[in-house]
């Protein structure tokens, strides 16, 4: 049980994480944030209203699942699934609406995959504890 304890309060943590992340930019001064990377600047500025939504979707969504994946609930994947939806979703535009790679270079789709990659292992261990009797 110590393990899962630890495991879930580092998923929470990188939600948490997540959730700074998605504050600071939605709030992000684009005139100060063109100074040092512009490119960036113009995605925040250019990406449609759907696209923060998911994002939205995508953080707030993992931090809720992480909270009940501590609180040991089963409904922990449903929260973990949205997130992991909104993460493909925000990341479908940055790299197909918007054009990412063309933009920065493949460099820039190392992060986000392992954002995918983290949403995803969360979900699958929520999916097994809920198989496994830990979740209830």
């Amino acid at each position: 049980m110590r393990t899962f304890r630890v495991i879930s309060i580092m998923i929470l943590i990188w939600n948490l994480i997540g959730d700074a992340a998605y504050l600071m930019q939605v709030n992000a001064d684009l005139d100060d944030v063109a100074k040092t990377d512009p490119v960036t600047a113009q995605a925040f500025g250019s990406m449609p209203a759907w696209a923060w939504a998911a994002y939205a979707v995508a953080v707030w969504g993992g931090t809720l699942g992480a909270i009940l994946l501590l609180m040991r609930r089963e409904i922990a994947w449903v929260f973990f699934s949205a997130s992991l939806a909104g993460v493909v979703v925000q990341f479908g535009w940055s790299f197909l609406g918007f054009g990412m790679i063309a933009a920065k270079g493949w460099s820039t789709a190392v992060f986000p995959a392992v954002i995918f990659a983290i949403a995803l292992a969360s979900l699958l261990y929520a999916r097994a504890k809920a198989r496994n009797g830990t979740l209830s």
